[in-house]
């Protein structure tokens, strides 16, 4: 019997890395850090040189973005010195959780270039990918983020439609202000609809790094008028995410830039209808209502087209189940070939 390609991914406890692999496509076992946290520890160049005989492959997803292009130049130095390959999922180009990416940049200039092969989500970021750095990437879209039990079930009906904005901690990429203006116009338009606006609490302290003192007021204030029903609260777990969502009967994504979401893969999962603008490789990810989303007219048209979707938009766990077996497949076959070093391997 052929020993499991041994996989050590970044980070190692992430429902994206669980779902990479299947029970029905063998020949893949991840490995995880004992002593797991943020930043991985396999991300530090030391402990892959003391871990080296544990794993085959390191594959990097995201969590890089707090190390040095001198760190992670010397974990790839690390990384070939014990014979061990390195594979590159390109999940952003541009990182949500920065404003200025130039510093971002310089960490993809180490890892795409000296991966042995490159992944990303759709094809438009592969050919970015190509653009940039001469790189060819395999395209494996995103598999589900959801349980599969949850995909698939019908959303309830209400009477009153609720359009949700989640501002979470007020993310680099979050055009926040703009997009709460122009949806409490756009709502108020709408025959029947309640706006939810969601934050994070921590959001609303003078002391957070991201406190935005006109956002909190003009929050309060459309609270106070009863154009916004404002909930203030702790991160969501996944069952209360799974909750909230099934909540609303459109989510809207206030994103500025980015370039892949897993907030729409789960929506899609989910069965819930997403607004946003032309963000990234999104449009290439799951169907969703684009729009601009600082025009209230044309936010409101977009508002009321989501709230009656296509038949067949929304995900079923049939598709997931046969998606997930494809994305599994891809990945071993993709190891497959970076440790015979075939196909996908960096010249």
């Amino acid at each position: 019997m052929i020993a499991p390609v041994r996989v050590l991914p970044v980070p190692a406890d992430h429902g994206y890395v669980d779902h990479l692999l299947d029970d029905r496509v063998p020949g893949v076992e991840l490995v995880r850090p004992a002593d797991g946290g943020h930043p991985s520890p396999a991300l530090d160049a030391g402990w892959i040189a003391a871990s080296a005989g544990d794993f085959d492959v390191l594959h990097v997803h995201f969590g890089f973005e707090g190390r040095t292009p001198d760190q992670l130049r010397a974990l790839v130095a690390a990384v070939r010195s014990a014979g061990r390959r390195l594979v590159l999922t390109v999940h952003d180009l541009e990182n949500p959780h920065f404003r200025e990416q130039y510093g971002y940049a310089r960490l993809l200039d180490v890892l795409v270039p000296a991966a042995d092969a490159v992944v990303t989500l759709t094809p438009g970021a592969a050919a970015e990918v190509q653009r940039r750095w001469g790189r060819p990437a395999e395209v494996v879209p995103h598999p589900h983020v959801a349980p599969l039990e949850e995909i698939g079930a019908p959303r309830p009906a209400r009477a009153t439609p609720v359009v949700g904005l989640h501002l979470k901690s007020l993310r680099a990429n979050l055009v926040a202000r703009p997009v709460l203006r122009a949806l409490v116009e756009a709502v108020g338009r709408l025959p029947r609809a309640v706006l939810r606006v969601d934050v994070h609490t921590e959001a609303l302290d003078r002391a957070f790094p991201r406190y935005d003192g006109e956002l909190v007021r003009e929050l309060r204030a459309a609270a106070a008028a009863g154009t916004v029903d404002l909930r203030a609260h702790d991160r969501f777990d996944d069952a209360g995410l799974i909750a909230y969502l099934r909540g609303l009967d459109v989510s809207v994504l206030g994103y500025g830039h980015g370039t892949h979401s897993g907030w729409l893969e789960l929506c899609h999962d989910l069965g819930v209808p997403v607004v946003a603008g032309r963000v990234g490789f999104l449009h290439q990810q799951q169907p969703f209502v684009e729009t601009d989303l600082h025009d209230p007219a044309a936010l409101a048209q977009a508002l009321t087209r989501a709230m009656a979707p296509p038949a067949g938009t929304a995900a079923t766990r049939a598709g997931r189940v046969a998606q997930r077996f494809d994305v599994a497949t891809a990945h071993r076959d993709l190891y497959g070939r970076v440790l015979a070093g075939g196909a996908g391997v960096a010249p």
